[in-house]
């Protein structure tokens, strides 16, 4: 008899924990965000994902009621910050803000250590920007039909920075020379920023930078900006053509910026940081912000989300098995 007291007690606090243990991400659900948040960008500041994370940080710790704080965890075209994200605790507390990388990396490093999809909720497309394809100004072209008469003349002579295997520049680099015909070769550095440092000195001719970077530096005779790569003009440089209208007809090529959680995260959190972040977006401050960077704000649902992200991995596919592009 007292065997069976003890084994009904063990079983009753042994459920009544299980019981505690389910219920736990519920109540943190229900008084999420009770702490600060920190949002990693996996690129060292000074490039788009970085220009994201900032712009929003601000209204986005004012309308969740606590503080986000960006984290930069460069390295390895994103995937150490990435990592860092996907094995955290899934409460809420540690998101990802990424871009285009965040789908192509693990198409090209079997050792990526994620799954955009699998391993992740996400919560909202923060923005699309458009890349610049530009010069330095000691290259003696103006246009990207005299770019691709130089490259075809000088094969693999000339140099892109990229900022990373799979990244913004290199995949648009890629594109570049898979539809212009073209052979120009990339040297890859840790970051959007230190890439187009090197275009600014001059250690490599070209870039594929943001334009909100180039916008500032074309100003100030640094760099020379020859054209966007969307379908449309960009506010930022309105004078400048798009790369479709320039010589390469079709050419597209939008940069974007996700917020992510790792998987397991309560669908209650994923849906209150939608709603912030959507919220976010459509701030005048915001809006303001990210029409100077030459940036069109995309909030979209996790729904919506993932159905891009499906899309995006599509598209980047073809480019990579096209131009053999590999991971080292």
């Amino acid at each position: 008899m007292e065997g069976i007291c003890r084994s009904s007690i063990r079983f009753g606090l042994l459920t009544a924990a299980l019981l505690a243990a389910t219920a736990l991400p519920v109540h943190a659900a229900e008084r999420y965000p009770a702490r600060p948040i920190r949002m990693i960008a996996p690129f060292p500041p000074g490039g788009s994902t970085d220009f994201n994370a900032r712009a929003i940080q601000d209204k986005l710790s004012d309308l969740l009621g606590q503080q986000v704080i960006v984290d930069n965890r460069g390295g390895a075209s994103g995937q150490i910050g990435t990592r860092i994200v996907k094995d955290s605790t899934p409460d809420g507390y540690t998101l990802l803000v990424h871009t285009v990388a965040f789908v192509t990396s693990p198409m090209l490093y079997q050792n990526a250590g994620y799954d955009p999809l699998k391993d992740f909720m996400p919560a909202s497309m923060i923005s699309q920007v458009p890349t610049t394809v530009s010069v330095h100004p000691s290259v003696p072209v103006h246009s990207v039909k005299e770019l691709l008469e130089l490259a075809k003349s000088r094969p693999g002579e000339l140099i892109y920075a990229s900022s990373g295997i799979g990244t913004n520049a290199h995949i648009t680099g890629e594109l570049f020379n898979l539809m212009g015909k073209t052979a120009i070769r990339a040297i890859h550095y840790k970051g959007g920023g230190p890439a187009l440092a090197a275009v600014v000195s001059g250690e490599v001719q070209v870039g594929f930078s943001n334009i909100t970077q180039t916008a500032r530096l074309a100003e100030a005779g640094r760099l020379r900006p020859l054209a966007v790569s969307s379908l449309k003009r960009s506010p930022a440089l309105p004078n400048l053509p798009t790369v479709a209208e320039a010589g390469l007809p079709g050419f597209e090529m939008v940069a974007w910026h996700i917020v992510a959680a790792p998987r397991g995260t309560p669908a209650a959190i994923i849906k209150t940081l939608s709603e912030k972040i959507r919220a976010t977006l459509s701030d005048r401050v915001i809006l303001e912000r990210f029409e100077k960077g030459g940036m069109d704000p995309f909030p979209t649902t996790p729904q919506e989300t993932v159905a891009y992200l499906k899309s995006e991995q599509a598209k980047w596919q073809r480019v990579i098995k096209e131009q053999n592009i590999k991971g080292q």
